[in-house]
Formats: structure tokens, sequence, C-alpha cells
């Protein structure tokens, strides 16, 4: 990435969204100058630059919660960054794990976000199990039943199929992906690792076919 290529204000500054590699929820905004953009850049973790205090400060550097920078990109206009990170904790100081947590306004729910929300809540019942929810009981009872229910619904899955019936396919589906992130929780296997992997198998090996 060339530096010299980006147009920051007449004070030096430039915006930066924050955003979480892996499940694209977007944590902050903040403002970068070209010293907090290098250090960012040398430390492999966020600097910014407060107009309030007007000096260079590191996310995390008091309460831990660092965001490990895995890209960045800058917009068509060159004026503005994204920097895809990895939060070692909350980007927000109320300790909400994103500060954009206030809605003004959802036309119904968002159904991309599924996903990370999903993992988020079956962790949340790893380490703080409730009484009557099946993902705990799924926890009490170990491996060995987890490795059941994801042997039962892949066979629910083959049998929808071999049915032809869509309906049947998806609910068998989505059961099989709840008890697979169920497994993955327990094996500390991240919905990260498993698109690290396929980007590797499948992304990486279509880009090097001409070498």
């Amino acid at each position: 990435m060339d530096v010299a290529a980006l147009k920051f204000d007449e004070n030096g500054l430039i915006p930066a969204i924050i955003q979480d590699a892996q499940t694209k929820e977007v944590l902050t905004l903040a403002y970068m100058n070209e010293a907090s953009l290098k250090k960012t850049m040398e430390t492999k973790e966020t600097w910014f630059f407060s107009r309030k205090r007007q000096e260079l400060w590191n996310k995390g550097e008091t309460s831990g919660n660092k965001q490990i920078v895995k890209h960045i990109s800058f917009d068509c206009d060159s004026d503005a960054l994204l920097v895809q990170v990895e939060p070692l904790g909350p980007a927000c100081h109320t300790g909400e794990d994103t500060c954009f947590h206030n809605i003004l306004y959802q036309d119904g729910e968002m159904e991309s976000d599924v996903i990370p929300m999903l993992t988020n809540k079956i962790k949340d019942r790893r380490n703080n199990p409730e009484e009557g929810s099946y993902t705990t009981y799924l926890f009490n009872k170990g491996l060995d039943k987890i490795l059941k229910k994801v042997g039962e619904e892949t066979s629910e899955v083959i049998i929808g199929a071999k049915n032809n019936d869509k309906q049947e396919l998806i609910w068998e589906i989505a059961d099989l992906t709840y008890h697979t992130l169920v497994l993955m929780e327990l094996l500390d296997v991240s919905v990260s690792d498993i698109k690290s992997e396929l980007h590797k198998r499948h992304i990486q090996k279509e880009g090097n076919q001409d070498e």
C-alpha cells in the first residue's frame, strides 16, 4: 500500500472504518494521520489520532481490547480507509462489541448476520450454561453426543435430498449447520478457520492456475 496515494484532509487526517475481518461487522469509525497509519502497518495493531487530545493512541493499550490488523484498503477517492481486524475484545468503550449498537431504523431482521449471531450465542451458552437450553444440554453431554447429532443430521440431509423436497432439505441443512457450529465451538474451530481453508483450496488455487 502506497501511503502517498492517500488524500488526507486539511488537518492531515483520514477516516478509518474498522471492520471485523471474520463477521464483517463494522466496529467503529476513527481517524488516522500518516504517523498512526504507518504505526498501524508496522505493528499490525490499530493506531489512531485523537482529535480531542491531539495525540496518537493505540486501541486496547490500557483495556487489552486490541485489534489485530488483517487487511487495509482505501476507497476510489483515496480519502477513506477500510481496516479489517481481528478484535481481541469489545470495540466500544461501553463494553459493546461495536460502537454502532444503537439502532435508528431497521426493516426486518438482517439475515446476513445470522451465522456470527448464532456462533456468539453458542459460545455464550458454553460459557454461561442456562437450564433448559438445548445448546447447554449438548455441551453437558459432551463430544460423543454432539458427534451423534452431527451424524444423524447428515443422514437427514441425505434423505431430504433423495426425497427431492427443497423445504425439507433446507430444514435439515439448517439443523446440520447448527450442530456443526456446536461441534466447532467445543473443539475450538472458528468460522474464520473454515473460510481460510476454503480460500486456500479454491480461491488461491484458481489464482495460481496460470502459474
